[in-house]
């Protein structure tokens, strides 16, 4: 290889990563604008949603059940939560289906495939954003004043997100194949939910159960947001889960997930168009 080939390479790489970003951009935006094209409340309908779900689920689980008791910020733990874990699900639930629904794209065009669940990721991101924000309005209204400690909320973000993705790109190849994966994701995501404190906390599980309880990864990112955002006083990831190496635990389920999902991705792409 001549050294102005080797020269060249970079920008070659930098050229398709530019391009992959672009197209990537421009799909996530135009979705997420159509999305809510001829709606008369157009972006806010992005609120009503999280703020609808919290009033019940609040109204049962903490006023009915009392499962709220002694726990400091419940209402607000329960909005923050459950805006968190919708956002998971929504990478998940679209990215399954991203592949079927742009059948007619994949067969008539040539462009990079991981597009395609990427921008379902972006469009969460922008859903999130704005769902945050008036998340971040109910908080100083109920008395919770942001601290440094809000800043843990962008590794949590940047974390739920690769372990949202890694398993978005896993059930989108395997729909493909399989129909079947997307009622089977429809109950394990469901379990999932009554398995991860959204409308409790982590402390309530018993504590000969709470290390295992506590390999679940959404169950750590969720209890350190508690921690970080709702009540300084509340027991951290690492407390909860028995000290602070076993963090890792979790935290390579994150990143296995991720890497499985990239790799089974990137194996069966360029084979999608054909058994669509």
């Amino acid at each position: 290889m001549s050294v102005e080939a080797v020269r060249q390479q970079p920008s070659v790489l930098g050229d398709d990563l530019r391009r992959l970003f672009a197209l990537t951009w421009t799909l996530a935006t135009t979705d997420f604008k159509l999305r809510f094209y001829g709606s008369a409340l157009g972006y806010a309908w992005t609120l009503v949603r999280p703020f609808a779900l919290f009033g019940v689920l609040y109204v049962v689980f903490a006023e009915i059940l009392k499962l709220g008791e002694g726990v400091k910020n419940f209402p607000e733990y329960i909005l923050l939560s459950m805006t968190l874990f919708q956002f998971f699900r929504a990478i998940v639930d679209l990215d399954l289906l991203s592949l079927v629904a742009r059948e007619n794209l994949l067969r008539k065009m040539r462009f990079p495939r991981l597009v395609i669940p990427m921008a379902v990721t972006l469009g969460a991101l922008f859903e999130l954003g704005l769902t945050m924000t008036a998340v971040a309005i109910f908080l100083l209204l109920s008395g919770v004043y942001p601290t440094w400690s809000w800043l843990e909320l962008v590794p949590i973000v940047v974390l739920l997100t690769l372990l949202a993705t890694g398993v978005g790109l896993l059930l989108s190849v395997l729909y493909v194949r399989f129909r079947d994966m997307a009622p089977i994701w429809e109950v394990v995501g469901q379990m999932l939910f009554y398995a991860t404190p959204v409308i409790y906390v982590a402390t309530l599980v018993p504590a000969n159960l709470r290390e295992w309880y506590m390999l679940n990864p959404i169950a750590v990112l969720l209890s350190q947001m508690r921690r970080a955002v709702i009540d300084a006083d509340a027991p951290s990831a690492a407390d909860l889960i028995g000290g602070q190496a076993r963090l890792l635990i979790p935290l390579a389920v994150i990143l296995g997930l991720f890497a499985l999902g990239v790799w089974a991705f990137s194996r069966e792409a360029p084979k999608v168009a054909e058994n669509l």
